[in-house]
């Protein structure tokens, strides 16, 4: 009674011990795929390795047999150098005379030559004889600049060159003062410059940046001498200043000469003297006494 009541179905112990069986073949089976993968892996690697020490074996011979070919060779080329070093040099081979006929007549110098180094030299001395009467001219002028009305009197009635003031506001036309016509371009108050535009001898000339009291010296083919331009003072939109002229021309000082070699000649041969006449001049507006305050 108590074993039926401990085991009431025995075949049911009996039916699940078999069960275990298949999950063990299993297990058998994937080990032995892994054994066999394991082997598998494990020759190739082998394989691998062998044949990669082949290769290793293979490029060391190269390199080997690479070696004692440039060993040969160097042998080879020091043998060439001993033996070239042991051989004498040859003698230069003397070179034969050639027949040469003797000049029978010297090079002559070219006249031409000659002409042209003269013509060079002239034209440096004209050029240093210019540059000469440039620096000196404007030394003169630089030292003999008027900052006022009346230091402008001053220098004019010293009597060596004619002053011409001008008051030029910005326009579009030109304003004759003296021996050059004048036109303001611009002004620049705080900079104290200006911009001009003159016209000399029916050419136009630009002038940027002219300071205040900077002299400005150009030549005209009128008089051939020093003309000189200054800035005394300037404002917005007009500027006042002067030019300045050589009293005599190149013309009158010719014929001041010409006239005193005349009556000098006439003296020797009479022994009588005559003055010089004064030379015309272009009438010029002429200065202001300064004003009184």
């Amino acid at each position: 009674m108590s074993d039926q009541t401990l085991n009431p179905n025995p075949e049911e112990k009996t039916a699940a011990t078999p069960s275990s069986g298949p999950r063990f073949s299993i297990a058998l089976v994937l080990l032995a795929i892994l054994l066999v993968a394991a082997a598998v892996y494990a020759f190739h690697e082998r394989a691998q390795a062998y044949q990669l020490a082949a290769q290793n074996g293979q490029i060391a011979s190269a390199l080997d047999a690479t070696r004692s070919q440039v060993d040969a060779l160097r042998s080879k080329l020091n043998e060439l150098s001993a033996q070239q070093a042991a051989k004498p040099a040859p003698a230069p081979a003397a070179t034969p005379a050639r027949p040469y006929r003797v000049a029978s007549r010297a090079r002559r110098e070219d006249p031409r030559w000659k002409q042209i180094q003269t013509q060079l030299s002239e034209q440096q001395k004209q050029i240093d004889a210019t540059r000469q009467d440039l620096g000196s001219a404007r030394t003169e002028l630089q030292g003999s600049i008027a900052r006022t009305h009346d230091e402008l009197v001053l220098l004019q009635k010293k009597g060596q060159r004619n002053y011409f003031e001008f008051d030029i506001d910005k326009s579009g036309q030109f304003q004759k003062d003296g021996p050059v016509g004048i036109r303001l371009k611009k002004t620049n108050t705080k900079h104290q410059y200006a911009d001009l535009e003159m016209m000399v001898d029916d050419f136009k000339v630009s002038k940027k940046h002219v300071n205040v009291f900077e002299p400005v010296i150009f030549y005209a083919s009128e008089n051939g001498q020093p003309v000189e331009l200054v800035i005394n003072k300037i404002d917005k939109n007009q500027i006042h200043g002067y030019i300045s002229e050589p009293k005599y021309k190149s013309s009158d000082l010719q014929a001041m000469a010409n006239s005193s070699g005349t009556n000098t000649a006439n003296t020797a041969s009479d022994g009588r003297s005559a003055a010089p006449a004064p030379p015309a001049r272009k009438p010029r507006r002429q200065l202001l006494a300064p004003k009184s305050n």
